[in-house]
């Protein structure tokens, strides 16, 4: 990667990022999925390689913030069953990354989201939404758990997309809001912190991109706050047509990128 790049940003890309870095912040604490525009701004506006660097630290300070604001309200049983799909996710990515171009990556994540958003909603139509996820204590339940998993793995390595994958699985287990926000905080923090070394490896990370991220992360803090502040102003239906809204709009963006 030419990090040399990232020194001979203009001040109009560098606002571009700070929104999209402001808009990171509140994706983690608000809309989950609403980070896909933030990937299409960076992607437009750094290099393709690049823009995968820059942003997983951002991704991870936001992370960072969502899991202060929400830990009480994860449920860990849904992560466990989680971890090993999303494990063999990332390498199913990674070997994907081997021999796939930009616009291949694009048009098949850009597939995924549409098709989740779309089951989501028809899933959403056909049954009742429980107070409680328990979903995973049930063949089926554990089956999908399982299958957006790997999906979610594969989307988050080759593009930093896993959110609205797993924003869709939440929706369809039956999550309400909070725990939906504080489960997502802990699974993106350990999925995102554990992809630093590959990312380093393949020097998609280094001091030039820390240097524009260290720029960029004092945006991510005011966007989780708006965040915070704006979630307890959404009620339950509103807030589940926001993510689905944000994750068909980051489909298409995809497909057209």
């Amino acid at each position: 990667m030419n990090t040399m790049t990232l020194w001979h940003i203009s001040i109009g890309e560098f606002a571009a990022l700070a929104a999209a870095a402001l808009l990171v912040g509140f994706s983690k604490t608000a809309v989950s999925g609403a980070n896909t525009v933030s990937l299409a701004i960076f992607a437009a506006v750094l290099p393709a390689r690049a823009s995968t660097g820059v942003l997983l630290p951002l991704l991870i300070v936001g992370d960072v913030l969502a899991v202060l604001t929400y830990r009480r309200h994860a449920h860990w049983p849904t992560l466990w069953r989680l971890f090993p799909a999303v494990a063999a996710g990332v390498v199913f990515g990674t070997l994907f990354l081997v021999w796939a171009d930009d616009g291949m990556v694009g048009t098949s994540i850009g597939a995924i989201l549409l098709l989740m958003a779309a089951v989501t909603m028809w899933r959403r139509r056909a049954a009742a939404q429980d107070e409680e996820p328990d979903s995973v204590s049930t063949r089926a339940g554990r089956v999908k758990a399982r299958s957006y998993g790997v999906l979610g793995g594969f989307t988050t390595m080759v593009a930093n997309a896993g959110g609205p994958v797993m924003s869709m699985y939440l929706l369809s287990a039956g999550f309400r809001k909070l725990g939906f926000l504080g489960t997502s905080a802990f699974f993106f923090l350990i999925v995102n912190v554990s992809k630093v070394p590959f990312s380093v490896g393949l020097g998609l990370i280094d001091w030039h991109s820390l240097l524009l991220d260290a720029a960029l992360a004092i945006f991510v803090v005011p966007g989780a706050f708006l965040g915070k502040w704006a979630v307890h102003r959404i009620n339950q239906i509103l807030f589940e047509r926001l993510v689905i809204a944000a994750t068909v709009v980051g489909g298409v963006q995809l497909l057209l990128r």
